[in-house]
């Protein structure tokens, strides 16, 4: 099969911080996307189903509470839709428009589209269906301060739930689909379109994850592509060399708090799985540079010791000189994914992300819609 090549050949970059950077390159076949394709493929939802219905471990676990979530529930009740959302409010001090709601009902959307592959009950695809048609005609803007990152987090989990939906024989109409299609390509898709270079590197983090998203459920090939190059050469502080920074594993963010590092590591991951669905391992980008980022976040929130460089971002905004000790300790649900991969498919020993993994696991709901959560569940492999 003729093969075309992403930009994304070996080279050597001196950036304004004053290190190299060294990209290998990646090869991108030339065929169609895999559906569905995103955060699950066929047989990640085949093997899921399996393992919950035959009760093992550690996907038995993991469901029993995956299925507490009441928005994992055909029951669920929908908050909107509303035409405007926003995490922010447009000033200081003043409110937000229906950012837990909003957020509720796209993991509300994902979670019933994963329960109607596990269990085959329709009632679970009729609410999803429910939610996607209730926001693709309805939905305008999403607004204010941090709207790149509620495009992009919010977006990634209700288009992970359009992709199942779509394609699972669920029952969702043409004409809805195409009504959704919009609503991703002239709503969400442009917040992100141009990644968010201003910010610390979650934003950008966020992004890439987001616009992979979009491009396989919209069958775009170039906005697909786009991610994927940004995820090695973009600008902002969120590709993969200018989010871990070093062969250490230090973070961009290591020296502001430990939560929003893994907030940042956590999303690179999950762009890395999308892109690993449909054929290409951003996983290993620069001898695995993302594992060194969760080994070194891992060993210092497990109460070990690291070293640290003082850092100044790319925007010349954040200057770190220790690591921070805000959040210390408080794990979030990112490390199933990373330590399933590194460990299981590539047969490494991502030792420290293992120990946190284990620490937490089952792991449970994500904070607010930073992440799919319940990644004990989604993501363990035989």
């Amino acid at each position: 099969m003729k093969t075309v090549f992403l930009i994304v050949w070996s080279l050597l970059l001196i950036t304004g911080n004053g290190y190299s950077q060294t990209i290998h390159p990646v090869e991108w076949p030339a065929k169609a996307f895999v559906h569905p394709g995103i955060l699950q493929n066929p047989d990640d939802l085949t093997r899921i189903r399996m393992m919950v219905a035959e009760g093992k471990e550690p996907w038995k676990s993991g469901y029993e509470l995956f299925n507490k979530d009441r928005r994992a529930s055909f029951d669920y009740k929908i908050n909107g839709p509303f035409e405007y959302v926003s995490r922010m409010g447009a000033n200081p001090g003043e409110p937000n428009l229906h950012k837990k709601a909003f957020e509720d009902d796209c993991l509300a959307a994902y979670y019933n589209a994963l329960q109607w592959t596990i269990t085959g009950d329709k009632r679970y695809a009729a609410k999803s269906i429910d939610i996607l048609n209730a926001y693709a005609p309805v939905l305008k803007g999403i607004i204010n301060h941090d709207k790149e990152l509620m495009a992009s987090l919010c977006g990634f989990l209700i288009v992970n739930a359009a992709e199942i939906i779509r394609y699972t024989d669920a029952g969702w109409k043409e004409a809805d689909i195409a009504v959704f299609e919009k609503m991703v390509r002239t709503v969400l898709y442009p917040v992100i379109s141009h990644f968010a270079t201003f910010a610390n590197g979650n934003w950008d983090a966020a992004c890439i994850k987001g616009m992979m998203a979009f491009g396989i459920f919209l069958n775009d090939k170039a906005m697909f592509d786009k991610a994927v190059d940004y995820y090695y050469h973009g600008e902002g502080n969120g590709s993969i060399l200018h989010y871990v920074i070093n062969e250490t594993g230090q973070c961009q963010e290591s020296g502001r708090d430990q939560s929003h590092t893994q907030f940042g590591l956590g999303c690179l991951a999950e762009a890395c799985e999308v892109a690993y669905k449909q054929g290409l391992d951003l996983y290993g980008a620069d001898d695995n540079r993302l594992l060194k980022g969760f080994e070194y976040t891992a060993k210092y929130n497990l109460g070990f010791d690291v070293p640290f460089q003082e850092w100044l971002d790319r925007t010349g905004q954040y200057h770190h000189t220790v690591i921070a000790s805000q959040d210390r300790g408080r794990f979030r649900g990112v490390y199933e994914l990373v330590w399933n991969h590194y460990q299981k498919r590539k047969h490494l020993n991502p030792f420290y992300t293992k120990m946190a993994a284990d620490s937490i696991r089952p792991e449970g709901a994500p904070w607010t819609a930073d992440h799919p959560g319940y990644g004990t569940l989604l993501f363990s492999l035989p």
